[in-house]
């Protein structure tokens, strides 16, 4: 586990992040000594020892309004999904941060596949296209290209970050853990396992790169204080499988049976990729930060999730 304590306390902006890692980033950085300030729309109050700002993000008046003078050492903006977003944050933070941390996603590598573990350079920011006009504020548009969205919005960053803005994407691998784990994901496979109903997955059915919650929310504190530019991925050590998955929830499901139904079209279970992209750490790793190996955290994080023990049993 890696704890990067700062020679003196920084002034910290999180945006958004109030459930799941990014509450657990929070309680991180509070620990630091930093001096946290969390904006959000006020839906939630921040976590103890942060301070809240109120603004909506796609507003640009108002969350200049909102942040008044103020400037930080660090941003690490949890909810960036659009190139409008990043670009709106651009025109805001420009002059206002010495870093800024973007959580980005594996997804900005869903049209890739390879056996091979996908690396930063697969996905160059720089070479993507930008497009403004697409519906960008149209919620099923946005959920149906998440992973394009995320893919521009880190062009939108990159091309500042040729002119000097001091940019990080971190590509966060599928997040699994926690009690507070808000997907269903896991969830979704617990009841088929307990009922015995079909999993559906495509053929071939590949392995996928994962991190716990913990893990994650150690690595943006860690990432907020080094001096790096540019993507970086952030995933634990060894792909996972569909199977290894079920094996692990059937292991605290009372008499289930984990059944798998093949598809060649139509929607399979979370966790089930028809392409190949596991993500390459290796740039983090050299950097200086230390993963964990997900086959040895897998059936914790099921435990957190699920319970010790069957709730349905």
């Amino acid at each position: 586990m890696n704890k990067t304590g700062a020679a003196e306390a920084r002034d910290v902006l999180v945006i958004g992040g109030n459930r799941y890692f990014g509450k657990r980033l929070i309680a991180r950085l509070v620990a630091a000594g930093d001096r946290v300030t969390v904006l959000n729309r006020g839906s939630s109050p921040p976590p103890p020892g942060a301070v809240q700002l109120v603004a909506d993000r796609d507003d640009e008046d108002a969350l200049t309004t909102a942040l008044g003078s103020r400037t930080f050492d660090v941003v690490i903006d949890q909810v960036c999904y659009t190139p409008r977003q990043a670009a709106t944050a651009l025109r805001v933070f420009t002059g206002r941060t010495r870093r800024y941390v973007m959580t980005s996603t594996v997804e900005v590598y869903e049209y890739e596949d390879s056996i091979a573990p996908v690396r930063e350079s697969d996905v160059d920011p720089s070479s993507v296209a930008v497009d403004l006009g697409l519906p960008w504020h149209d919620p099923e548009f946005l959920d149906a290209h998440y992973g394009e969205g995320k893919r521009q919005a880190e062009a939108v960053f990159a091309a500042a970050g040729a002119a000097g803005f001091p940019y990080v994407s971190v590509r966060v691998a599928h997040v699994l853990g926690g009690a507070d784990d808000f997907t269903g994901r896991l969830a979704h496979y617990a009841e088929r396992v307990r009922t015995g109903e079909p999993i559906a997955v495509p053929s071939p059915n590949h392995p996928a790169t994962y991190i716990h919650v913990e893990e994650i929310a150690d690595f943006l504190f860690w990432a907020a204080g080094e001096t790096f530019t540019g993507p970086v991925n952030a995933a634990s050590h060894r792909p996972l499988s569909t199977e290894e998955l079920c094996e692990a929830v059937a292991a605290h499901v009372s008499d289930g049976r984990t059944v798998f139904q093949e598809v060649e079209v139509g929607e399979v279970s979370p966790f089930a990729f028809r392409r190949s992209y596991p993500m390459d750490n290796s740039r983090a790793t050299k950097l200086g930060f230390t993963f964990g190996n997900a086959r040895q955290w897998l059936g914790r994080a099921v435990v957190e999730t699920l319970g010790k023990e069957d709730r349905h049993a």
